[in-house]
């Protein structure tokens, strides 16, 4: 597409050389923007010449890159670099880096990159480029939501720039095969571009049924880039400037872009206007109107961009009146090539080879915010993008498929135009917290935390790290249960509702594990819960609030160690009847045993409440010998003895 980028027609004479060409002829050739020739004339005369110029060299590798020969383009800025250092200024560095990610040196390209934005030193473009380089690694990381498929509709020519009309596609194409009699665009010898329409199938994308776009504006130079109002009677293309039928030619021989307007009535363009921003001087061209009509976006290379073509947009009132053209600034416009604007749903799609990318024109897209000013360009990634041009990007307004054009590799042609679907944007958000210990509040690592769905799927899992802190992500717009784990602690669960604000974040999601061994105690190798003494009224056997407090410690386990069985054994002291110590302790077992019950444990998780009387006294207290009351406490005792853990 670099033939395009200049949004010019670069008029040049024939020249006829011999099998030798010398060095004067090739730089005609290349002043008259004959780059084919030029390239080839540049390789026989080099061959012969021990140290040719830096001009000569950067003819030499312009003559390439001008008709996207990447390879050779490649090895003689790799030579001027050679020979220049990082004196190259930031044109020939921008063509030397795109240059060899064309061709996949992409670790190359990063370290002249690097290179030529520290001798720069400007923070804000080493931020800039930082930010971009690791947004797109991530997408290498991800599948992109983008299907891409070449269309039959495609030629040996250039086929580039579908855009939208009513329920059809208007493109731009050099198919037109009669004009090889007439005179060509010299840059690349195809037949000048005109407009065509197609039919869509809305099955599959693909393009049938093309022809001619309203003939009688097409002149025998180039229209193309068009856009339309959403009632398909307005439209604004790109065209050569012509007077009289005849091209309007300046200095350098160059024949400037202009957009002009027209209506549409009975299949026929009817007034067409020049827009009052043409200029003789310089280019205006691939016109994008929004929506609703009210902004109109389009490139130049008038005086005062950031590059060699910048975005400018102008707004437009109801009675067609435009405000002057604004540029939109150094968020989107660079030193290179900004162009193909395509405004949709407050997104601004664009194409590039400025921003950093995989590899000349990439496409990346830039939000409106509510101050007017762009969000920062990101990058679409692959497959929308590749190592070659890739360019003219249009999308539906339920942003579900579009069409792009590119020239990679595996094309019918010089550029062809690609459909694509995209699939709905996963939305999903991150919960983040920690996980402490119950007791001693110590950060706990390698805590397992699980998220669950209302159905008990699970939706993602992860361990907190060494400082026991946790990031989980998980889908938006969903009620998320929350399960923290780890080898002989208790679990712990929280339930979180997400919103549907996509990678919104879920902060101090905590959890508090406790860990079975301070919950127990040991000895004589049985286990049981660690509770002090459950106290009952005299003669009764009700659970009194002192009872309940130290039952909720066993409930407690039982629920955050959802495995555990306990068999419950209640005793009293030898004071008293034997037969009634044995039937007052046997009630109170079996009352413990019936309250945790009602806190919602399963009473299959209890084996037995018994109690025994006085007849598992712990010390020598027996009917009949003298104790204190501290002694006699010891035997008075309720063990909640852990049978299965």
């Amino acid at each position: 597409m670099k033939k395009l980028y200049i949004l010019s027609l670069l008029l040049s004479i024939t020249f006829s050389f011999a099998q030798k060409t010398n060095l004067k002829k090739a730089d005609a050739l290349f002043r008259n923007y004959s780059y084919l020739d030029a390239s080839k004339a540049y390789e026989e005369c080099l061959q012969n010449i021990e140290n040719p110029s830096a001009q000569t060299i950067k003819n030499a590798a312009d003559s390439y890159y001008f008709i996207s020969d990447a390879r050779n383009a490649l090895r003689w800025y790799r030579r001027l670099y050679q020979v220049q250092g990082n004196n190259l200024t930031d044109i020939y560095y921008l063509r030397y880096i795109q240059s060899m990610k064309a061709v996949m040196d992409y670790e190359e390209a990063d370290k002249i990159t690097k290179e030529y934005l520290n001798k720069k030193g400007d923070q804000k473009e080493i931020n800039r480029y930082v930010a971009q380089k690791k947004y797109i690694d991530s997408l290498a990381k991800t599948k992109s939501l983008y299907e891409v498929r070449n269309l039959d509709i495609n030629t040996s020519k250039s086929d580039f720039g579908a855009t939208f009309f009513q329920d059809r596609i208007v493109f731009s194409s050099a198919r037109d095969t009669t004009k090889f009699a007439d005179k060509l665009y010299n840059w690349n010898n195809q037949p000048f571009l005109n407009l065509y329409v197609a039919e869509r199938n809305p099955a599959d994308g693909s393009l049938f049924n093309d022809k001619l776009f309203m003939p009688n504006v097409m002149t025998k130079y180039h229209e193309a880039t068009a856009s339309f109002d959403a009632s398909g009677k307005t439209i604004y293309y790109s065209t050569n400037i012509v007077k009289k039928n005849r091209l309007v030619v300046y200095q350098d021989r160059i024949n400037n872009f202009q957009i002009l307007k027209g209506s549409i009535i009975n299949e026929k363009v009817e007034n067409p206007q020049k827009i009052f921003f043409d200029s003789d001087d310089y280019s205006v061209g691939h016109p994008s109107l929004s929506d609703d009509g009210s902004m109109l976006f389009f490139a130049s290379d008038m005086p005062g961009g950031y590059g060699e073509t910048d975005l400018y947009v102008v707004q437009i009132a109801k009675d067609g009146t435009m405000n002057s053209p604004k540029n939109l600034g150094p968020k989107i416009n660079t030193i290179g090539n900004d162009l193909f604007p395509f405004f949709r749903n407050g997104v601004l799609y664009f194409s590039s080879d400025g921003h950093y990318g995989l590899g000349d024109l990439d496409v990346y897209e830039s939000k409106l915010l509510s101050d007017g000013s762009f969000s920062t360009p990101q990058n679409l990634g692959t497959p929308v993008n590749s190592n070659k041009d890739d360019f003219t990007f249009i999308i539906d307004k339920a942003g579900s498929y579009g069409y792009v054009s590119s020239n990679r590799a595996g094309g019918k042609g010089d550029d062809d135009i690609y459909s694509f679907t995209k699939g709905q944007p996963v939305c999903n958000q991150n919960i983040s917290g920690k996980a402490i210990d119950h007791k001693t509040k110590a950060l706990l690592s390698d805590v397992t935390i699980v998220a669950y769905d209302p159905y008990n799927a699970v939706l993602a899992e992860t361990k907190t790290n060494f400082d026991g802190k946790y990031a989980i992500t998980v889908p938006c717009n969903k009620t998320v249960r929350l399960q923290a784990s780890k080898f002989n602690y208790s679990d712990d669960e929280k339930t979180v509702a997400t919103t549907k604000v996509n990678e919104a974040e879920i902060t101090n999601v905590d959890f508090e594990l406790s860990n079975y061994d301070d919950l127990v105690v040991k000895k004589a190798g049985v286990e049981k819960v660690d509770v002090n003494p459950i106290y009952f009224d005299y003669d009764k056997y009700d659970i009194t609030p002192l009872a309940a407090a130290e039952l909720e410690k066993v409930v407690f386990i039982m629920r955050k160690f959802p495995k555990i069985r306990i068999k419950i054994e209640s005793h009293t002291d030898s004071r008293g009847k034997d037969a009634y110590n044995l039937k007052l302790s046997d009630n109170r077992a079996k009352s413990t045993r019936d309250y945790i019950l009602s806190q919602g444990i399963d009473a299959s998780r209890i084996e037995s409440a018994i109690g025994y009387g006085e007849t598992r006294l712990v010390n020598k207290c027996k009917n009949g010998v003298k104790c204190t009351e501290a002694e006699h406490l010891l035997n008075r005792r309720s063990d909640f003895i852990i049978i299965q853990k």
